[in-house]
């Protein structure tokens, strides 16, 4: 059951994994897909449906850009850049998640009674 639980709370977290990997620089899909491997330190594997997914509803609202590179071998690759709004919905996001642990740590810890 614990494993599930974790994966609900990352699933609705993957906008802002993606956006965090992007404020180090643009980058393309596969490269965001090891970097948030990399950073889970190899606890999560991000699968490319879902990455793609949150892209698309990224750069709909705004909080992406898209352009393809200009690789001189093998395929042309899309890379994503973060826009200001981007920076600024990772930020809330962030601020929003250390709130939301803070409360649900209050909530389901149990504490040490004093007498």
């Amino acid at each position: 059951m614990a494993e599930r639980i974790s994966r609900e709370l990352i699933r609705g977290n993957i906008d802002t994994m993606i956006l965090r990997v992007l404020m180090e620089g643009d980058n393309y899909g596969y490269e965001i897909m090891k970097a948030i491997f990399k950073n889970s330190g190899g606890h999560y594997e991000l699968k490319e449906p879902s990455l793609y997914t949150s892209l698309k509803r990224l750069e709909a609202h705004g909080l992406i850009e898209s352009y393809w590179g200009n690789e001189s071998q093998g395929g042309r690759r899309k890379y994503y850049q973060i826009t200001t709004s981007g920076i600024k919905a990772y930020r809330d996001n962030v601020s929003a998640w250390k709130t939301a642990r803070r409360l649900i740590d209050q909530l389901i810890e149990m504490k040490e009674e004093t007498e």
